[in-house]
């Protein structure tokens, strides 16, 4: 092995190579940071020998070459790595070399396949999200015109949503869903559940259970009961529902009365009292001792503890019963929110003319009305089963058509205000629209699709 003098001199080091191309490192070689290296036979002045495998040359001179200096930074040096000749390593060493570039290779392809597999994961997770929110919304839109549907024609708006798969055909199902209310006229309610069928008799006793009425008084009670829906006006309807609503409470509240008659008995004296005490209509305001006298004997026979009436009586007297307006006819909830609003032209009338008119778009209807502050609208078109598309009109630019490509020549199921404000069917077979620009109109037939 060639031996390398070095100096104690403290001199710069280079950067040199050996014979197999390997740079010298003093942080490798173990030359001390002061070493230097002297001309072509390695002498200097001042000289000691080190040995290092990495310098020995096969004419024995050391050190194949010095290159110049190149710091990177104060007190730093660029130092090239080693790379061998493949040509001088052992068999076995290139084998081991094979086998680890083998490796990285395989190493990095299943690299690759993870990042293409979370590519697809993430790509699949976005479809499915995208997926989700597409069909939520067109849920949602079902919902509202079951609503709709239901506030018009309680049963037919049912049917729609079972149809729909919004509710199932279960009683308790739709009990709850008449419970919450939410977005549907108490009036509806009040009739669905005031009908014969033995669905809707299902359906009232589980919408009664779905109260609770534990520990509250009589009057309470009836109070959250009577929230819940509006009385229809037929009086076997209100008896049917109060016979459920006084079985519910005895069953909430045991010992309080005798038998449900009771309940039922004493639960219309006090609408009746309501009625008495609150209506402006009625002159004769009747005082306690008539309230205990209209309820005496029916407790089983037996008169009910005067202080319970009394709690009843005053509670009544101090609050009248809250009732749900009938608000049936009240379109403001429909037009809170709708898809889209503004003035268009429609062409109508039995002279085909074109009037301005002011358009809402909600709940897949098309409602168009005089004056923007008008509360009822002219004209109320359904969409379902329509297509809209542009059409080209030799009066008008930026026009739309309604239409039933199916049914074409027939009319289009549509209602309208004649001149006496009746309500009547409309004749159109066809609904053709102008907007005030080609972009307002694209925007309506986006909307409408």
């Amino acid at each position: 092995m060639q031996r390398i003098p070095t100096t104690q001199t403290p001199l710069v080091l280079g950067s040199a190579t050996t014979s197999r191309g390997c740079a010298l490192d003093p942080s490798k070689t173990g030359l001390p940071p002061q070493a230097v290296l002297g001309g072509a036979n390695g002498k200097g002045p001042g000289v000691s020998e080190v040995t290092h495998p990495c310098l020995s040359s096969p004419s024995g001179s050391g050190v194949s070459g010095l290159q110049e200096c190149r710091p990177l930074s104060p007190g730093g040096f660029r130092m090239d790595l080693c790379h061998p000749d493949p040509g001088e390593l052992s068999s076995g060493e290139a084998e081991e070399l094979q086998q680890i570039k083998w490796h990285r290779k395989q190493l990095l392809e299943d690299i690759q396949k993870l990042k293409d597999e979370i590519a697809d994961v993430f790509a699949q997770i976005d479809c499915f999200e995208t997926a989700e929110e597409s069909r939520m919304a067109q849920r949602e839109k079902e919902l509202c015109i079951g609503r709709k549907k239901f506030n018009m024609d309680p049963m037919k708006g049912i049917q729609y949503l079972i149809e729909h798969k919004l509710l199932t055909p279960d009683a308790q199902d739709i009990a709850q869903f008449l419970y919450k209310g939410e977005g549907l006229n108490k009036t509806a309610i009040g009739t669905y559940l005031g009908e014969r069928d033995p669905i809707n008799l299902q359906v009232l006793q589980a919408f009664v259970d779905c109260h609770e009425f534990a520990n509250l008084n009589l009057v309470q009670a009836l109070r959250q009961f009577l929230w819940s829906f509006r009385l229809p006006g037929e009086a076997q309807k209100i008896d049917r529902m109060m016979e459920t609503f006084a079985s519910r409470y005895c069953l909430c509240n045991p010992g309080v009365f005798q038998s449900t008659d009771t309940c039922y008995v004493l639960s219309f004296s006090i609408i009746m009292l309501n009625t008495s005490l609150h209506n402006p209509n009625v002159r004769d305001r009747p005082p306690f001792e008539r309230f205990v006298s209209m309820n005496r004997g029916i407790n089983g026979g037996s008169d009910l503890p005067e202080e319970q009436l009394r709690n009843l009586f005053d509670s009544i007297k101090s609050e009248p019963f809250s009732i749900p307006e009938d608000d049936g006819n009240d379109l403001t909830h429909t037009f809170f929110k709708p898809d889209r609003e503004g003035w268009l032209l429609k062409l109508g009338g039995r002279v085909k003319t074109w009037k301005r008119r002011w358009f809402i778009l909600t709940d897949s209807c098309l409602y168009y009305f005089e004056f923007t502050t008008d509360k009822e609208p002219r004209g109320i078109i359904p969409l379902e089963n329509l297509s809209v598309q542009k059409v080209d009109d030799p009066k008008k630019p930026f026009c739309l058509e309604l239409c039933n490509p199916s049914c074409r020549g027939q009319k289009i199921k549509a209602c309208k205000t004649d001149g006496d404000g009746k309500v009547v069917e409309g004749k159109h077979e066809s609904y053709r629209i102008s907007a005030s620009s080609a972009e307002e109109r694209d925007q309506w037939i986006e909307a409408i699709r």
